[in-house]
Order: C-alpha cells, then sequence, then structure tokens
C-alpha cells in the first residue's frame, strides 16, 4: 500500500506518532522513522488532532509546507475487499490526497496510517525500506593497443564480469569502450584496473557525471590549506553538488545544478578567496578525440619512418646490391669462415627493426595469449621471429663451420614488418575521416561569445566576450551577423535569418523573431540577435547530438557477431595450417615430392619449406573482417547525421534495412501538426466568446495539440486584452483518447470526442451527429462541448496533410513497402486523411496500448515494422517495433524511446532512413565478401598452391604487404559511403516545394 504526508515537519510529527502508537499498547519497533516512496499525500493539516506538546508555532508552520512519504507492510490482506477496507479506513484521515493498496505486494506507506489499519482488524508492520535504488551512469574509456576484434572481445568479457557494469561496448574503429554500470557499486578505477590487468591502456574520455561538470585551472594552489579555504568556499554556494581537486594539476572539477548556479560563479568566488592570490580560468582540455587521433597518426607515421631507415638498406643489400658486380663483391668478403660482411650488416639493421620498433607485436601478442584471444599480432611475431632467428642460425652457423654457406631471412623480418607498420599508418589515416562526422559536429560551437548585461528595464549596460563554456542558463547572449549561435535559447530582441543545416540537415535558412527557439552552433546570417540561454553546455542539443552519434558508432550491428564468431578461431586456424604448410613442403622436399629444379638455387628444401610457413602466418588478415562492420556503421551514421537523421546504433542502422511495413501516426506525422480551428457550431443560444471562455479555461489545463488550437483560436475573442488568464477551474480530469472535463464558474464543462459523451450520459442530437459527418468527410475533427450536461456547439478542427505525404506513401510502396495508418482520431477523419495521403489500412480511435498491440499483431505475421510518430501517446509503440522512427519536432520521451530521429521533421526523411540502411548494409556484405574472399584465396596462394605449376610464390614481406592492403581496402570501402546521396526521388520533391520546414 502506498500513501504520502504532506506538509509536516518530519522529525516532530514522527514524535506524535510514535506517542500515539504507545498509547494504543502496540511495540516500539513499530514507530521507527522510515524513508518516504509513496502516493498518499497530506494537504495540510487544519483538520489534524493537537500536535505534541512543545512544538512551537513556527514547527507547526514548517510542518505544513514540507511534505513526506512512508512505507508500510500489511499483514492479513487476502482478498480485494481486505484491501478497498484498508483503503477507506486511511481516506478518512485528515489531509490524505492519495491512497494506494496493493494486495499482491502488502505494502503500504507512513507512521499515522498504521494505528488505523489495527483498528480495522489487521496487523500492520512499519519496515524500513533499504536504499537499493540503483545509481545508473556511462562512462567511457579510451583503451590504447586493441589490433583487432580478438582484442576487442576480450576487452569486452572483461568489463562484463566487472560487479556492477549493466552493459559494455567496445568498438575497435574507434578505439573506446561504453561501459553502462552502477556508480554505488564501482568506481572509474576499477574500470580502468579490470582493462589494465589483462595488458591494455585505459584512459577515462567522459563519465555520466560530465553531465553540468566543469572543470577550473586554478593558479595559486601551492599546499593542502589552499585547497580547503578553495573547498570551504565553493561548499557555500547554492546548487554545487560535488568538489574535486587535483592540486598536483591545479584542477578544480565542479559538478552543479545549471539552474541555480553556474562556471562564472565559481569564478568570482574562487578569485574572491584568500585575498585575490588565486586565478581561475577554464581548465585546457587534453587528450580529446581529435587530439588523440593526431598523436596516434604520428606515433604511427614515427614508427613507420624509423622502421624503413633500417629496413630499405637490408632490403637493398639483399635483393638490389647483390646484381651489382662492384657490390657484391664487398658485401661477400668473409670475416669468420663463411660469414660474410653483408650478413653481419643485415643481422645488425634487422635487429632494431625485430626488438624495438616491433616490440609492440610482442606486447599484443603477450596481452592476446594471456587472454586466451590470439589475434593479428601473435600470427607478425610468429612469421616474424621464425625469419629472423632461423637467420641468426644460419649466421652463427657459418661463422662457426668453413664449408657451410648460410641464407638468411633478415630482409623478410625487417621489411615484413615495415609493411605492416605501412599498412597500420594508412589504416589510421583513414578510420580518423571515418570520425569526421563527430569531429564537424563538435567544431560547430564557437569559442566566445558575447555577453549582454541588462538594467531592469531591458536595456543594455555592457557587453563583455567571454569563452562559450562560461555561459549560464538565462544569461543574455548577443549574435552578431556572420557569427555562430553560442547555446541553445529563444530570441528576445531582433530579427534574423539562421542557417539550420549544420544541426537539421535543412538547406534553407529559418527566419528568426521574438520567441523563436534557436539552437547553438547554427549560423546567423544577417540581422543583430538577443537571445535568452536556456540550455548550455553539455545540455544544448548540439552535445545531446554528438553524445547520441557517438553511441550509436559504439553500438554493435548483430552482423557484426559474425565476424566475433570467426575471430575466436581464426588464428588458432591459420598457425595450423601455417605449421601444416611447412610441415607439407618439407617432407615433400625431403622425399622427392616435387622436382629439385623447381627450388630456387640460393634456398634448399627446408629453407622454401620455411618461406611458405612464414607467408601464410602473415598473410591471413583477421582486421580485415573485424572493421567490415565498426567502420560501415561510424561512416553510416555519420552520413545520416548530415542529412538529418540520427541512428542510433549500429542495430538501428542494420535492422531499417529489412523493413516491410511502417505503422504512421496521423498527427504530427502525416499531418503539419499545427491544428487550426476553421468552424464552429453552436447548438444553444449564447455568445462566442462565452463559449470560447469556457473552453478555453477547460483545455488551456490539457497539452494535446487540439487542445492547443482551441485555446490558440480563443485568444483572438480577447485580442484587446494583454493577459490571458482564463476562468479558474475546479476538479479538472483528463481522460486519456476521450477529452477532458472540469468545473468552470459552477458549471460542468465536458470537452471531448463523441465517446465521451456517450459516457457520461450527455445526448447528441441530429444536428450536431450532421455536422460530425461533414468534417470527418473533410478530414476534419469534430470536438463535441458540453455544459451541464447539455451539448452546447461543436468545433471543427482541420490538421493540414503534409504536402509530401501521399509521394511519401507511393514511393514507399514502389520499394515494397506496406503503409498502415494507425490514430486516436475519429473513424471518419482517419479515412479521409489515410483517403487523401494512400494509405489503404486504417486503425482508428485507438488508445496507446492499442498502437502498440497493432505492432505486435504485425510482428507475430513476420513483418519487420516500423513505427513512425512524435507524441508521449506513440511512445509504447515505438518501442514495440522492430524500428521507432521519432519526428525531431516531436516530445522528448518519443525521441527517448525511438531508434531513429528525424530531425527535419520531413516525411521524405523516411525513406532517407531507409535508404541509407539499406546502402550500409550493401557496403557492410561488400566488405565481409572482401575480407573472406581475400583470406580463401590468399592463403592458398602464400601456401604455395600455384607454385608446382607456374613457380609463383609470394615472400613473406610480399605476402605482409597484402595483409596490410586487405585492411586498408576494406576501410576505404566503407569511406566510400560519405558519397552517399539520397534517392532521386526525393531531391524532385524538394524542388516541388513539397517538403515541409
Amino acid at each position: 500500500m502506498h500513501f504520502q504526508l504532506g506538509k509536516v515537519k518530519q522529525p516532530n510529527y514522527i514524535l506524535y506518532l510514535q506517542e500515539r502508537i504507545y498509547e494504543s499498547g502496540c511495540n516500539q519497533r513499530y514507530a521507527r522513522e522510515m524513508r518516504v516512496e509513496s502516493r498518499i499525500r497530506y494537504q495540510g493539516y487544519s483538520s489534524m488532532p493537537e500536535y505534541p506538546k512543545g512544538v512551537s508555532s513556527d514547527e507547526e508552520k514548517n510542518m505544513q509546507e514540507s511534505e513526506t512519504k512512508a512505507l508500510f507492510s500489511v499483514i492479513g490482506m487476502t482478498c480485494s475487499a481486505c484491501a478497498g477496507s484498508v483503503e477507506k479506513a486511511i481516506k478518512r484521515l485528515p489531509g490524505i490526497k492519495e491512497v494506494a493498496v496493493d494486495v499482491l505486494k502488502d505494502r503500504t506507506q507512513e507512521e499515522t496510517i498504521r494505528q488505523t489499519i489495527e483498528d480495522i482488524g489487521f496487523k500492520a508492520t512499519l519496515i524500513e525500506e533499504t536504499a537499493n535504488e540503483k545509481c545508473i551512469w556511462v562512462c567511457r574509456i579510451r583503451i590504447v593497443g586493441m589490433a583487432c576484434t580478438s582484442c576487442s572481445g576480450a576487452v569486452e568479457s572483461v568489463l562484463k564480469l566487472v560487479p556492477g557494469v549493466q552493459r559494455a561496448q567496445v568498438a575497435l574503429a574507434t578505439g573506446e569502450a561504453e561501459v553502462k554500470c552502477d556508480h554505488k557499486l564501482l568506481s572509474c578505477k576499477e574500470l580502468l584496473q579490470a582493462i589494465d590487468d589483462i595488458g591494455f591502456e585505459a584512459i577515462i574520455v567522459g563519465t555520466g557525471e560530465s553531465r553540468n561538470k566543469i572543470q577550473l585551472k586554478v593558479d595559486g594552489l601551492c599546499n593542502e590549506n589552499n585547497v580547503q579555504m578553495i573547498v570551504s568556499s565553493l561548499e557555500g554556494q547554492p546548487g554545487i553538488q560535488d568538489i574535486q581537486v587535483e592540486a598536483e594539476l591545479h584542477k578544480v572539477s565542479i559538478s552543479y545544478l545549471a539552474d541555480v548556479t553556474g562556471p562564472r560563479n565559481f569564478i568570482r568566488v574562487i578569485e574572491s578567496t584568500g585575498s585575490g592570490q588565486f586565478k581561475a580560468t577554464i581548465f585546457p582540455e587534453r587528450g580529446g578525440r581529435g587530439t588523440h587521433k593526431q598523436e596516434e597518426i604520428i606515433q604511427h607515421y614515427n614508427s613507420l619512418l624509423w622502421s624503413l631507415v633500417f629496413s630499405i638498406p637490408v632490403f637493398l643489400t639483399s635483393m638490389i646490391f647483390m646484381y651489382i658486380p662492384v657490390l657484391k663483391d664487398g658485401l661477400d668478403m668473409k670475416i669468420v669462415n663463411m660469414l660474410s660482411i653483408g650478413e653481419v650488416l643485415r643481422w645488425a639493421l634487422s635487429t632494431p627493426v625485430q626488438f624495438i620498433i616491433g616490440r609492440r607485436f610482442y606486447a599484443g601478442s603477450y596481452k592476446a595469449l594471456r587472454n586466451g584471444s590470439p589475434n593479428m599480432d601473435v600470427l607478425v611475431a610468429l612469421g616474424t621471429n621464425a625469419a629472423y632467428f632461423y637467420s641468426v642460425y644460419s649466421v652463427l652457423r657459418a661463422a662457426s663451420s668453413p664449408n657451410f654457406k648460410s641464407t638468411d631471412f633478415f630482409e623478410t623480418s625487417s621489411m615484413l614488418i615495415s609493411f605492416i607498420l605501412l599498412g597500420k599508418y594508412l589504416e589510421v589515416l583513414a578510420k580518423g575521416k571515418t570520425c569526421q562526422a563527430i569531429t564537424k559536429l563538435m567544431d560547430l560551437a564557437p569559442e566566445t561569445a558575447i555577453l549582454l548585461t541588462l538594467d531592469d528595464e531591458g536595456n543594455v549596460t555592457k557587453e563583455e566576450e567571454i569563452e562559450s563554456q562560461l555561459i549560464q542558463k538565462n544569461d543574455v547572449i548577443k549574435i552578431i551577423p556572420g557569427a555562430k549561435v553560442a547555446c541553445d535559447g529563444f530570441v528576445i530582441r531582433g530579427e534574423s535569418n539562421v542557417n539550420e543545416s549544420m544541426i537539421t540537415g535543412e538547406p534553407r535558412p529559418v527566419i528568426k523573431r521574438k520567441g523563436d527557439a534557436v539552437i547553438g552552433g547554427t549560423f546567423n546570417e544577417n540581422g543583430v540577435l538577443h537571445i535568452r540561454a536556456t540550455k548550455v553546455g553539455s545540455e544544448s542539443a548540439l552535445s545531446q547530438i554528438v553524445r547520441l552519434v557517438e553511441s550509436a558508432q559504439m553500438a554493435k550491428a548483430p552482423v557484426q557477431k559474425f565476424a566475433d564468431r570467426i575471430s575466436k578461431f581464426f588464428v588458432p586456424l591459420v598457425v595450423f595450417l601455417s605449421f601444416s604448410t611447412w610441415l607439407a613442403w618439407f617432407l615433400a622436399g625431403k622425399l622427392n615430392a616435387y622436382p629439385k629444379s623447381l627450388i630456387p638455387s640460393s634456398m634448399d628444401s627446408f629453407q622454401l619449406a620455411l618461406q611458405f610457413g612464414i607467408s601464410v602466418m602473415v598473410i591471413a588478415c583477421p582486421c580485415a573482417l573485424g572493421l567490415a562492420t565498426p567502420t560501415a556503421v561510424m561512416v553510416g551514421t555519420g552520413v545520416g547525421a548530415s542529412q538529418g537523421v540520427l541512428i542510433k546504433g549500429g542495430q538501428a542502422l542494420e535492422s531499417a534495412h529489412k523493413v516491410e511495413c511502417i505503422v504512421f501516426d496521423k498527427t504530427g506525422t502525416l499531418t503539419i501538426g499545427k491544428p487550426m480551428v476553421v468552424e464552429t457550431r453552436l447548438l444553444k443560444s449564447m455568445a462566442l466568446r462565452e463559449f470560447y471562455e469556457m473552453v478555453a479555461a477547460v483545455e488551456v489545463n490539457s497539452e494535446h495539440p487540439l487542445a492547443k488550437a482551441i485555446v490558440e483560436y480563443a485568444k483572438k475573442f480577447r485580442e484587446e486584452e494583454e493577459s490571458n488568464v482564463w476562468p479558474e477551474v475546479k476538479q479538472f480530469e483528463s481522460i486519456t483518447g476521450q477529452g477532458v472535463m472540469a468545473v468552470v464558474r459552477n458549471r460542468e464543462v465536458i470537452v471531448g470526442n463523441k465517446r465521451l459523451m456517450l459516457k457520461k450520459n450527455v445526448a447528441i442530437p441530429v444536428s450536431a451527429e450532421n455536422f460530425l459527418e461533414e468534417t470527418e468527410g473533410f478530414a476534419q475533427t469534430g470536438i463535441l462541448v458540453s455544459i451541464d450536461h447539455e451539448l452546447v456547439g461543436v468545433v471543427a478542427i482541420s490538421d493540414p496533410v503534409k504536402p509530401a505525404a501521399q509521394e511519401v506513401i507511393s514511393i514507399l510502396t514502389s520499394m515494397q513497402i506496406k503503409s498502415i495508418l494507425v490514430t486516436g482520431d475519429n473513424w471518419g477523419t482517419a479515412h479521409a486523411v489515410a483517403k487523401e495521403v494512400g494509405i489503404g489500412t486504417v486503425i482508428a480511435e485507438a488508445k496507446p496500448e492499442v498502437k502498440a498491440e497493432k505492432v505486435k499483431d504485425l510482428q507475430a505475421l513476420n513483418f519487420v515494422v516500423a513505427m513512425v510518430g512524435d507524441g508521449i501517446n506513440d511512445s509504447p509503440a515505438l518501442v514495440a517495433a522492430d524500428i521507432g522512427m521519432a519526428i525531431g519536432a516531436g516530445t522528448d520521451i518519443a525521441i527517448e524511446a525511438a531508434d531513429i530521429v528525424l530531425m527535419k521533421s520531413n516525411l521524405e526523411d523516411v525513406i532517407t532512413a531507409i535508404d541509407l540502411s539499406r546502402y550500409t548494409f550493401r557496403r557492410i556484405c561488400l566488405n565481409y565478401i572482401w575480407a573472406l574472399a581475400y583470406n580463401l584465396i590468399a592463403i592458398p596462394v602464400a601456401a604455395g598452391a600455384l607454385f608446382p605449376s607456374t613457380g609463383i610464390c609470394l615472400p613473406p614481406w610480399v605476402a605482409g604487404a597484402a595483409m596490410a592492403a586487405s585492411s586498408l581496402t576494406v576501410v576505404c570501402c566503407s569511406l566510400l559511403l560519405k558519397n552517399y546521396r539520397r534517392p532521386k526521388k526525393l531531391d524532385a520533391l524538394e524542388l516541388q516545394g513539397l517538403t515541409v520546414e
């Protein structure tokens, strides 16, 4: 059972309850104070029994200004009748506002209720609820050292095993992990330690705490006393939630409530502390995505450069100089026995490449083998070590023998490492371009803004240029022509055209006037705007879009599981094939199974077999398989974001291409979403102004679009009045899917549809029925109005169909996608709209749960279903559908529930989303075909399949170059997605002027 105590001062009131319980002879354990959590509310205590002695008048006043909640366990309830008797008894207590008794859970709430429950024959025990609410947050971690899907899979598996982690995703393409966990059970350090334990370096990129968090650099922090001074000064400020100080970095991190305070307040407090000895500024950001990528590129470039410095001379001495007589004679000069100068030179030059420049492969192999997930590093380390140490053996034997002529493979190990580093460098360059969508979004935010100070009359008294990170809520910011909008807000003065294409994808500038909302990062073309900040920092639309795209690029597409399954046995299989290749060729040579003339003059059968074995080991490429999906998903989601289609992850991107049926909501989806009153039919003699006064007074309390249309229309009858305060209403009630009702000026007013009127026994005359049929025939909605149970009027509301709706449905039909209309509106209006746009299947007067059920019914028929909607009532269906698409102008709840957000609110973007999904999935399939075909063809060739018939064999360094090229090819293939263009039919619609802003 649930209840809530309203307007009491908890401690003294609990004492009063304890006295009552003691007086009734109950045990003290039943009078324990407990944590609040319920649904019964007390609205003051004018009729309560006397307060306990010692309660002052001020305390009585405080008791009437707060609310409390509590929890009870009720023993003895066996049926709904028992629950009803308990509920009725509690409702009789003074000030109770709401009661809910659950006979299945046997739970109730608060101290006063216990005695009442026992008075009616049940035993109630007040229980203390354990505070086990979870504090869920998301932690983003950059992971250094992952080479292929085996590495990312190992990290992901380890993170999932950490207690408190709910979900962990590791993206190889971005080198980052996203972990959803319970902050009460573990900290970031534990996550970093778990990753470090398996041999990878981990760096925190961001956490769930980063929202409404600012980092300041404070000059002057010299000792612990300074730290305490600053912390003490900040703790006294309202709205500050947490303070963390890293004195060695001169860094102060502050978590705060953006509605209460902001970073400029913190800087002012810090600089006024300690006689002005401290200076505070925004802490310079380091280690951002762009910085990290640049550092990674430089690191790979330096490794490649040094590798080539040593490898090129090795290659020249073994492959080129041997054909130049003078140089050949010099290199063949003997030092000790059969050991030549050329061999010593190649040994000396290849050793730094093998053990210093190539140490990354040893480290990667160690980590992979320790985690039981061998990767590409293992193959490279085995291949290069086999070549290098055989060469060392050959050289040492030549030095100790006067007859042994050695053949070394030093050029194989060094050139192999160089080519792999070249491939990695080019791959990092290409992968960096896959993240350009996020980089471009982040670059939209301006670095500075012009802050205005206004006097009481709204006149500007001061202009100041500040860093955009220092903007606080309710600040007034000046946007000059040619400047970017610094934050989300609304215009309070001025008029200008604003280009929002970088956020919404809409190419045409939007005119902004007083009261219009603006988005941070958009471009002010002409005119000066004064805007009031509403959302700043991480709460801004731009920051939310960046987070959404980042999360989308982290999420794995289901098809990625194919590569994950292959990667588990790929490397062990390649090692087995490599050993088998060497053994087969070695035995064939010993048994004279092939002509000796096939063996190159510089080799024997053992060396030929070793070359084939090494080539097999290094030509196999698990990286191409691992990169096939994530790189395509990264580019695809970035392309979608640039066109105003935000796709929440790889699963949504992949699933959208399978859609066979789309369920459309009507209002705001197929229609413009701005209903207007087009006709009023009064059935009784009364003034139209009076009629709308009564109706608007009720509808102003509703959030429904039709209600807003009525209120907006009613304002026209009082244009001469500055105030839009409507008559006071009492007993307001909203009936979902039917309408609203309330008491206005002591008269009961009901506004709603036909079902509501019949439910309230309001007679509907024939004239009203005829008018309803007429409005429905014109795709309008008829709203009935009853006053004191007598129908007095009908309001006809029209919501025009979007211009492109009919063409969009036609294009979807040509794509073999079925369209269905499901709406809460009446059947007549629904059929009229459906007929206009070309939809054959209609379900009208559907409540939110009915919409969700219809989606499930279609799924039961093996349809892959997409739902397109914009309202709160669409959220259940958006969640139930395989793909939920939310109109960007819709409610936050709908957008949160959806898998794809159409930022421009254009219906044709439904087609763009599906077409982009199909295009991306085809690219993923192409990547997999290339990666698999490469390995299926390259491994047999490297194993010498063509050697007996053609004499063609791949030296190991050539095999390594081929392996590096395969990964690069997959990444470049994904990058071609950036050339995506939406269907030409949609461009034709835009040229015809059928799109809606």
